[in-house]
């Protein structure tokens, strides 16, 4: 395979933008089932698609939104004004969420941990084939990841785990870099 410097120079300087930074435009349904075809191009032993995808655009956005507030609000009655306004605009922030579902079967022939790995691995390809088609992303979880009503009010079947919620969307605020890890520090050579 030819070395791929424009890959290289990309993955340099790939930054994640945060998700209340970002604004229309989003991609379009062909552009947003095109990214979901460029996610699936991870490694996934056994071909078994451990995963699936809740695409959230539109008005659907706002009712998602409306009952997850709820939710948050009821469980938390003394939310500072702030945390209220958080809750209201969860899934609006960007234009496009898209639901990353791990569908990992501990019963299948592949390990289970591997499927859930395909499944992190899908959404990190999706954040980048939204930047390779010019917008901006963010991979997050947040508590609606781990809390079965708000899996309820998303579409998320019981036994499914969230991979990940990839925000997708345009924006007018630069990307700046944050500190990474001295990579040093973190490799054991065994030679």
């Amino acid at each position: 395979m030819p070395r791929n410097e424009s890959l290289i120079a990309y993955l340099t300087t790939r930054r994640s933008m945060p998700a209340f930074q970002m604004k229309e435009p989003g991609p379009s349904r062909d552009e947003i089932e095109q990214i979901l075809a460029l996610a699936t191009r991870v490694p996934d032993h056994g071909k078994l698609a451990p995963w699936r995808f809740i695409v959230m655009t539109g008005d659907a956005r706002k009712e998602i939104t409306a009952e997850l507030a709820a939710i948050a609000k009821a469980d938390k009655p003394n939310l500072s004004e702030e945390m209220v306004k958080v809750e209201e605009t969860r899934f609006l922030r960007a234009p496009v969420v898209i639901a990353v579902i791990s569908t990992a079967d501990a019963n299948a022939k592949v390990p289970e941990w591997e499927q859930v790995m395909s499944a992190g691995a899908v959404c990190l390809n999706m954040v980048m084939a939204a930047n390779a088609l010019g917008y901006v992303s963010n991979w997050l979880t947040e508590w609606m990841a781990f809390d079965e009503r708000a899996h309820a009010v998303i579409g998320i079947r019981p036994g499914e785990k969230v991979a990940g919620y990839i925000h997708i969307g345009s924006t007018d605020f630069p990307v700046v870099e944050r500190p990474r890890p001295v990579v040093a520090d973190l490799v054991t050579w065994r030679i």
